[in-house]
Order: structure tokens, then sequence, then C-alpha cells
């Protein structure tokens, strides 16, 4: 499956794509009817996935079938191993005319897409390459623009903003990676552009300085070899909660630990972290990938910083 955190390079883990003219709508989107889309979205999703092996159930049984969903079921990341062979132009503009049909708060399309074809800056932004790079940003300026145009002072810059920008964003990035593995064309999903020094993307990209921020990466291009195993993933208590929240007891969370120790899954990131002398997977997990990260400081993390200058964190009062 498309993961939307994969490890950098350095650390290499073992693990292992013309629409119809849009129907007449009505002329403003409400927050409740992009909540329900979105609700609706994800219930289709839970309801897809196969029931868990720990209750019992046979992951294998079959269910209802259609193309979009042997395609979501075919979702795999490629980590690095991209063949040198460029995307037709056709097929870059068939994913980003699908991805920017995603559901979105207000219908106001608060993100960027910026297209890069040069490997040598692909691996500089994200620390991969591949046929083509897009690079997703949380991005206001466009309304903004807009407003300005018309008269208005338009300052979306509190965190409700950057929250409902972020959710835009993230919808039409998994929209991409839907449409372009429908295509045949595989993808890697990173954070990378988080890692090291933030502010290449703004001198690499000249991106706004102000309401536009990085958020993901996705690689397009077409392996070279397909993944040894597909990742697997958590699908029943913890995961998928009826009527109301459920919180685990110790045997339930004894259960998903195991799930996790169970190679067979292809739950986590490597298959060697027994032979690294740790009891159980998620032992290495939260020591040494989680924990390399986890030093408490008294200064402001960089990300922090850059949200701040970007005008989308609240002045508090003094």
């Amino acid at each position: 499956m498309t993961s939307s955190s994969s490890p950098p390079p350095s650390h290499n883990p073992k693990t292992v794509k013309t629409y119809p003219p849009s129907a007449a709508r009505p002329t403003r989107t409400s927050r409740r009817g992009f909540l329900c889309q979105s609700a609706l979205a994800g219930g289709a999703l839970l309801l897809l996935a196969p029931r868990s092996r720990a209750a019992g159930a046979d992951p294998t049984a079959a269910g209802p079938e259609n193309e979009t969903l042997k395609t979501i079921h075919r979702l795999h990341t490629t980590h690095g191993n991209f063949r040198d062979q460029p995307l037709p132009e056709e097929t870059l503009r068939t994913i980003l005319r699908a991805c920017v049909r995603a559901a979105g708060a207000s219908n106001n399309q608060s993100y960027s897409i910026i297209v890069v074809k040069e490997p040598a800056r692909m691996k500089q932004l994200c620390g991969y390459a591949g046929s083509c790079l897009l690079l997703f940003c949380a991005d206001y300026n466009r309304m903004k623009a807009s407003a300005a145009a018309l008269g208005y002072d338009y300052q979306p810059g509190t965190v409700v903003d950057f929250v409902n920008a972020s959710i835009n964003t993230l919808l039409v990035v998994q929209t991409a990676v839907i449409a372009a593995r429908s295509l045949g064309v595989d993808s890697l999903l990173t954070n990378g552009v988080h890692r090291g020094d933030m502010e290449r993307h703004w001198k690499l990209l000249d991106l706004p300085a102000t309401h536009c921020f990085p958020l993901l990466a996705l690689v397009l291009g077409y392996a070279d070899r397909e993944p040894a195993a597909r990742t697997g993933r958590l699908d029943g208590l913890g995961v998928v909660h009826q009527d109301q929240y459920h919180h685990l007891t110790k045997e339930e969370t004894d259960r998903i630990i195991r799930q996790y120790d169970d190679k067979d899954r292809h739950l986590g990131l490597n298959t060697d972290w027994d032979a690294q002398g740790y009891a159980h997977y998620l032992d290495w997990y939260f020591k040494a990938w989680v924990g390399r990260n986890l030093k408490p400081g008294t200064q402001e993390t960089q990300m922090l910083r850059l949200l701040k200058r970007s005008g989308f964190i609240e002045n508090q009062p003094g």
C-alpha cells in the first residue's frame, strides 16, 4: 500500500497511477456537505478493508469487487527503484485532471501542485527521483489574489485555515495516487520534504512566503520490479470503532503487538528487528525508529517556526 510516510533512502528498510465536463453544481458547497462527502468516502474505504485475521476471518475471502477496488488493493509504494522511463505528458495531464476532482472544504481548492521533472531537483526536494515529482502544498495565495482583485482583504491566518487546507490537499494527494495506479504508474508518497533544511523548498521553487506550506511529495514513475510483498494494514479493533470509540483492553493491545510481530502480515518497516535484539517489532519501532526523534527540547521546531512565518499560527495575546 502507498504510505503517507516513508523512510529516507539512508535507512533502506526492507519493504519493498479527459474527465467529462462537470455537472451543474450549487454555487456554494457547505462545510456540512464536505464533511458528509468525507464521511461517506471514509466509510466506504473501511467497508472495503479485509476482515481481521485476529477475529478469525479468512483474509483471502472475496467480497464485492470492481475495477476501482482492484486498483485500490493494488496500491504499493516504490522505494527508489524507478526505471529511467519518462512519464507520457497525456498520462500526467490525466492524473492531474483526476486528482483535482477530490472533495474539498468550501470548494476553495486551498492547495497547489508543483510538477518537477529534473531528477537532481527531485532528490533535493525529497531524497528520491522518478519520472516526475508532484509537490503538494497547502496554499491560499490563489484565493488571496482573487480577493484582492475584488477589493477584499482575505487573510486565512489561523490553525483552522491550515487544517482545512491540509485536509483538502491530502484528499487530492490520495486521489492522485489512485489515478496513477489505475494507469499503470507506480508511486512513492513521502514526507521527506520535511527533513533537513525545509527552507530549500522556498528557495528552489520560489514558494510564496506566506500562506503556502509544502505537505507531501509524490514521486511518479515505473518500478523496475514488483515488491516482494504488499505492505499489510491493521483493520480490526483499534482501527475500526463501531458506534463509539472502543478503548483497547490489555489483551487486545497484546494481540496488536503480536500482529506486528507476525512477519507474514508485513505490517512493519523491516523484518530483521529480532536479529537486532528486540523482543517485539514495536520495541524496535519505538526505541530505534521513533526514539531517534524523541528528544524534547526548549526550542521550537523548524516546522513550527516556518508555520508561524507562513502566517498559519495565530499570535497569542500578550
